[in-house]
């Protein structure tokens, strides 16, 4: 199983030829797959550490998370 960022950067690196993707564009999405490994580990930390993410259901702990932040 593979994360949709995963799969995302699999397809920038098949179809940087074809589409004319910018190198700049790949190594975005290579950093952009490491914060998302963060992320995720973080999510499992929480949730390990807080039990069942205090009564909050992965909604909820993923929009005040991650929903509402600005980039």
């Amino acid at each position: 199983m593979i994360t949709a960022m995963q799969e995302h950067f699999e397809w920038l690196q098949e179809n940087q030829l074809y589409f004319g993707i910018p190198i700049e564009a790949i190594d975005n999405a290579e950093d952009l797959l490491e914060k998302e490994k963060e992320q995720i580990m973080f999510s499992y930390h929480y949730g390990k550490t807080n039990g069942i993410l205090n009564n909050k259901t992965s909604e909820q702990f993923y929009n005040q998370t991650y929903k509402n932040q600005t980039p």
